[in-house]
């Protein structure tokens, strides 16, 4: 039977010269920019489960050098295997197929902003576990975060080219899919291990499923279409071997809630992404919506800076 223990994930914490709020944003960007080209890409043919195992593929490739190097990669024990094994499988690639899957119907703008949902329903699991809840200008943020997602979302159902009622429904499980991944994370979070070494195994064992699903969904025909954009691959291959220690650190750092509001950000880049450079388009609500976004992640920022002993 699986039990689980509130570990310390900051019992393996290094000196790193990036703050909390600087990693939140350096995350968000990355992941928003990964939006726009998971659309171009399926928009080319590439099916979902090909360009997500690209993504894990190289992010493990990217970490193994240093995860070979960490001293406790060498002890490798039960509890990192089981870490890695639902930690790279369930809150990885879970949420990323639900991503890239939604993402041909409703957009890379609207699926970023799906994770902008993500705090709140990560606020209520953490609750549940009773960890560390945020400050209480961290919960503002929070507040305002959803308030701009609803915003966002209404302006969505309502618009002439609305997506369907499925597509909508299956972007909704995206937010609670990764609010699970993000508390377990900090909740079974091995002691002795270091976030480049957690980060390397999950994304390894995420990758390995994918290949496991890749001849069920496509043949080699499918994996050849990876050649045809090229330039898109080199791109998120880049920006997927960024984004995974930076993810894993602020993890460590800054814990499930504030790590769930890198989706504010994430959410404001893929709109600005999708809008700018891929021509998509948004009614004002959309927009009014992300402004009230990014006045909370403002003030998760903010938050941030402050004291913890000034709690919700």
């Amino acid at each position: 039977m699986l039990s689980l223990s509130i570990a310390n994930p900051r019992q393996k914490e290094r000196p790193t010269l990036l703050p909390a709020g600087v990693l939140l944003l350096v995350a968000g960007t990355l992941i928003g920019l990964s939006f726009p080209l998971a659309k171009l890409a399926a928009a080319a043919g590439v099916h979902p489960v090909v360009w997500v195992g690209l993504i894990s593929f190289s992010s493990a490739l990217a970490l193994l050098p240093v995860a070979f190097r960490d001293a406790s990669f060498r002890q490798l024990g039960p509890r990192k295997l089981r870490y890695a094994l639902i930690a790279g499988p369930l809150t990885f690639a879970g949420p990323n197929l639900l991503v890239f899957a939604v993402i041909p119907h409703t957009g890379a703008g609207y699926s970023g902003l799906m994770f902008a949902l993500s705090p709140v329903f990560t606020l209520m699991v953490s609750a549940l576990f009773r960890l560390q809840l945020p400050t209480k200008w961290g919960l503002v943020g929070i507040i305002f975060g959803l308030a701009g997602a609803a915003t966002v979302s209404l302006s969505r159902v309502t618009a002439e080219s609305s997506p369907s009622y499925a597509m909508l429904g299956l972007s909704a499980a995206i937010p609670l899919a990764l609010a699970l991944g993000n508390v377990y994370r900090s909740v079974d979070w091995p002691r002795d291990a270091a976030p480049d070494e957690l980060a390397f195994l999950s994304h390894l064992f995420a990758g390995v499923l994918y290949a496991l699903l890749i001849p069920f969904v496509t043949d080699w025909a499918g994996l050849a279409l990876l050649l045809t954009v090229l330039p898109l691959v080199l791109a998120q291959v880049a920006v997927a071997a960024a984004t995974a220690p930076v993810v894993f650190r602020l993890q460590q750092r800054g814990g499930p809630v504030m790590l769930s509001q890198m989706g504010y950000v994430a959410a404001g880049v893929s709109l600005a992404v999708g809008s700018l450079w891929m021509g998509e388009q948004y009614p004002l609500g959309t927009w009014l919506g992300a402004t009230v976004i990014a006045g909370g992640i403002g003030l998760t920022l903010f938050a941030s800076r402050l004291p913890r002993t000034e709690t919700a």
